[in-house]
């Protein structure tokens, strides 16, 4: 199973042109971000393509209603489609909704997703339904065919606590059975992101994220998949924290994201046989 790194272009503040051409020299094989303006879609495409990056889209569902959310994922997923996106990351319905409600929605999603020919990923985000483990577990237990992008970081914010799973790591190995896409974030107590995930500080927290990705990665092993995909997302401010009355921020958002994507191949490296 071969690793595939995603570059994110959240908080890039490089032309496309010069980022895109940067990215693929650094060994990103693929772009996650949201769809680009129509106005701008074109120049995307072709850059896109000049440098041999495929395209990760992203959705993020709206309305004032569970239907409203099933229209607007129905024509996010169409427009990622015309895009020549490889797989949709979707931000779906409302952290505020019941389950009855929740499930009832996930299983139009189900039926929406079975004509697509592309591979939908729903995040574990704040404010959507996947906000925390465990309604994550509960919509996941009656919906088989759902598959997510797992970004651990928002749990243990939510949660307040690393250890939000129980002793035998029955949500993390339900999740990881369902996870086609990763965002490689870490996550404390009080954020979804630490300020610089190489502080030793936070040298705990990033040892945790990455056990669970360890666990990931091997189901996906076991699934068979040929590749897996990561994103190192961390994001600029106020995801990144910034000195009071100046808003500087506390570390270069470029350096922690490299520094945060060679952990992972590192990792990932000691874990997975490629040759498999």
């Amino acid at each position: 199973m071969k690793l595939k790194m995603v570059r994110h272009l959240w908080g890039v503040e490089k032309n496309w042109t010069e980022a895109f051409s940067l990215f693929r020299k650094m060994g990103y094989e693929l772009i996650e971000s949201p769809m680009p303006s129509l106005h701008q879609q074109q120049e995307f495409t072709e850059l896109r393509q000049r440098n041999d990056l495929s395209y990760i889209a992203m959705a993020f569902t709206s309305g004032n209603d569970p239907q409203a959310h099933l229209e607007s994922f129905r024509g996010q997923l169409q427009e990622a489609i015309r895009l020549g996106a490889t797989m949709l990351t979707a931000h779906s319905g409302r952290d505020c909704w019941d389950d009855e409600t929740s499930l009832a929605f996930y299983k139009e999603v189900v039926q929406i997703e079975k004509d697509s020919p592309i591979p939908v990923a729903h995040e574990t985000h704040r404010g959507r339904v996947f906000f925390n483990p465990w309604t994550t577990r509960k919509i996941l237990q009656h919906l088989e065919p759902l598959k997510l992008c797992c970004d651990f970081s928002h749990w243990v914010c939510v949660a307040e606590r690393l250890n939000w799973d129980d002793e035998e790591n029955t949500i993390l190995r339900l999740v990881a059975d369902r996870a086609i896409h990763l965002h490689a974030r870490v996550g404390y107590e009080q954020g979804p992101q630490v300020p610089d995930p190489s502080a030793p500080e936070y040298r705990h927290h990033l040892e945790t994220h990455l056990k669970w990705w360890e666990i990931v990665w091997k189901n996906q092993q076991v699934r068979g998949l040929a590749f897996c995909t990561v994103t190192p997302e961390f994001g600029p401010p106020a995801y990144l924290h910034t000195l009071p009355h100046t808003n500087v921020p506390v570390a270069d958002l470029w350096n922690v994201c490299e520094w945060m994507s060679e952990q992972v191949q590192n990792r990932y490296a000691s874990t997975i046989d490629t040759r498999s």
